[in-house]
């Protein structure tokens, strides 16, 4: 669970970035935030989770 927060909290801080820096609308985040909410109650969310936590556990052996 607390990798889960800490991803949610670090892509929010780079859609924050992004959007400060008019590199994104709020429009287009606002579209990608609900697809990933659609996504997330899709039966491809265990699949997405598993590899979250794959790459997580790479990056966390450096």
């Amino acid at each position: 669970m607390a990798l889960s927060i800490s991803a949610a909290v670090l892509l929010g801080i780079i859609v924050v970035v992004l959007i400060k820096g008019g590199y994104v609308r709020v429009g287009s985040a606002l579209a990608c935030t609900l697809f990933g909410f659609t996504l997330a109650a899709t039966g491809l969310a265990p699949a997405i989770n598993n590899g979250l936590a794959s790459i997580a556990g790479l990056l966390s052996g450096f």
